[in-house]
């Protein structure tokens, strides 16, 4: 079980369909594979996707911080050897993404090192999620057609909504129009990844609640400190942190000061070991989690998956599973899928992808 080399492999994937929101827009998945082999020949994958509107990481940072500084130094380690493994990662400040590949990577090689699937060694809770859908930007009739279509093809009644467009009424209008059209069944809520003011956020509130939004993420920058605190006292509508809130330190931070009081969980974001930190603090505090989507690809997807079905409290709220449907390809080797609403955990050893390599040649980009 000691880790013979860490390969970084930059690739490149367009999407069928951009998703526009706040802070940025994707349109190609410019992500980087983690292939991890042990001296048993095991082989641990993981997927990086860059957010740098999000997080400051790029595709070239996430292959430059492994390859120089994380990867001379786990190379000789055991998959086994996981405080020596965090100091490692725990070296630089920030690069959460390249730190989640190489934590889920690792847990992918030990799961195939011990012919179990990672959802079982995570906790094994539960056999399968409820999906939510992220609607992006633009026309209300346009989501509204998206959401609907994703509830008739795929069972789907979860969609996050992404707001944070002034004027407010662009959005507003989307969320009636969506409650309009999907019912009271459906669970919508919406991120507005801090593109708000905290004023405008508060100002939204009245047109949230009449729309029956269930969360409000990222409502503004949590960096207003004043604002976003006196938005939360005054909300009756969840707050919920989400890249404000990378790590347990960050979790603790914001919980406890007042400036959230729910918390999304991002497996990418620092891997299955930081969430499990952060999903153990928030279980101690009594506070909301969910399982949120960093537009993943389905091997991010899987990742997602493995961890949110494995522990009881990430199944209460459907979890953000789906947009790799917008992508035009994958490198996965056989499709995950969606149906009645539910996503199913695989029974493989490991994370439970397989990676279809002619594909990873097509898309690597060296």
């Amino acid at each position: 079980m000691i880790i013979k080399s860490i390969e970084v492999i930059p690739y490149a994937i367009d999407y069928k369909k951009p998703l526009k929101f706040a802070s940025g827009m994707v349109n190609v998945a410019d992500h980087v594979l983690l292939k991890l082999v042990t001296e048993d020949g095991v082989v641990g994958y993981a997927d990086t996707p860059p957010r740098p509107y999000t997080y400051g990481e790029t595709q070239g940072s996430i292959v430059s911080v492994i390859e120089t500084l994380f990867a001379p130094k786990l190379v000789g380690l055991k998959l086994t050897d996981a405080e020596r493994i965090r100091e490692v990662l725990h070296k630089t400040i920030g690069n959460d993404a390249a730190k989640g590949a190489i934590d889920i990577a690792i847990w992918d090689a030990l799961g195939k090192t011990l012919e179990l699937p990672v959802h079982q060694l995570l906790g094994g809770y539960a056999n399968s999620l409820k999906v939510s859908h992220m609607l992006g930007f633009d026309e209300p009739a346009v989501v509204l057609d998206e959401a609907l279509s994703m509830r008739e093809q795929y069972g789907i009644n979860a969609f996050k909504v992404k707001v944070g467009r002034s004027p407010a009424k662009l959005d507003l209008a989307i969320c009636k129009a969506l409650r309009d059209g999907l019912g009271d069944s459906a669970d919508i809520y919406v991120d507005a990844n801090r593109g708000w003011t905290a004023n405008e956020a508060l100002a939204a509130l009245p047109a949230l609640m009449d729309a029956g939004i269930s969360t409000f993420e990222e409502p503004c920058d949590a960096k207003d400190a004043m604002g976003r605190r006196e938005l939360v006292k005054k909300s009756l509508i969840p707050i919920v942190g989400d890249e404000s809130v990378p790590t347990p330190g960050d979790v603790s931070r914001e919980l406890l000061s007042g400036g959230c009081t729910a918390i999304s969980i991002k497996t990418a974001r620092g891997g299955f070991s930081n969430a499990t930190r952060v999903l153990d603090l928030c279980e101690g505090l009594g506070v909301e989690v969910m399982i949120g989507n960093q537009i993943d690809t389905q091997i991010g997807t899987a990742a997602s998956l493995a961890f949110g079905a494995a522990k009881k409290a990430t199944t209460k709220k459907a979890a953000e599973l789906s947009n790799f449907l917008d992508m035009a390809d994958d490198l996965v080797a056989e499709p995950l899928t969606i149906a009645n609403g539910e996503m199913r955990v695989s029974a493989l050893p490991g994370v439970g992808v397989e990676i279809d390599l002619e594909k990873l040649e097509r898309y690597r980009l060296r």
